[in-house]
């Protein structure tokens, strides 16, 4: 008997909400960050096309949470991810990251959320090279990163998750 192929729902919902980022990262590209809005983008570390230093992939081996609020610099937004320049411990670092790679988006200023399902390495297509290795920064700069700061959950939170739609396994 052939099994009728289904329709993949949660592809197309999550597809659609990564789209929500980009159109964020967008606005944020020509307009800047409005108010107090800055944004936490959760991505995993060693998805195919993330380009982050190695250094920042030792101390986060599978995912970290960077933030756009004050200092950040050319932020570039294709259709299948972005780029950006931050600094770590007051050494600038270039960033890239395939909107595939992104498993979480918040802004505090308005909790607002979105959760993502990682996406399989193997089922995807991001038409991109190879993640290269950026030039490593010097020992004595690498002693103190960033930590993601925990966002609690309140009522009025805007906190997007799929687990309901989720097929159990």
């Amino acid at each position: 008997m052939k099994k009728t192929p289904s329709i993949p729902y949660e592809d197309i919902v999550q597809n659609a909400l990564r789209g929500v980022v980009r159109e964020v990262l967008k606005r944020v590209q020509s307009d800047g960050l409005p108010g107090d809005h800055h944004l936490f983008i959760t991505f995993l570390t060693h998805f195919p096309g993330v380009v982050v230093p190695e250094y920042l992939k030792e101390r986060h081996p599978e995912e970290i949470t960077i933030v756009l609020q004050y200092q950040f610099w050319d932020l570039v937004i294709t259709e299948k991810g972005f780029s950006v320049g931050l600094s770590f411990n007051d050494v600038e670092e270039a960033l890239r990251v395939p909107f595939d790679a992104i498993i979480g988006f918040v802004d505090p200023s308005v909790k607002f959320g979105l959760q993502f399902t990682p996406t399989d390495f193997e089922d995807t297509a991001l038409g991109q090279e190879p993640a290269e290795t950026l030039t490593k920064s010097p020992d004595n700069k690498r002693s103190k990163l960033f930590e993601p700061k925990i966002i609690p959950d309140s009522e009025d939170s805007k906190v997007i998750t799929l687990d309901a739609f989720r097929k159990k396994k």
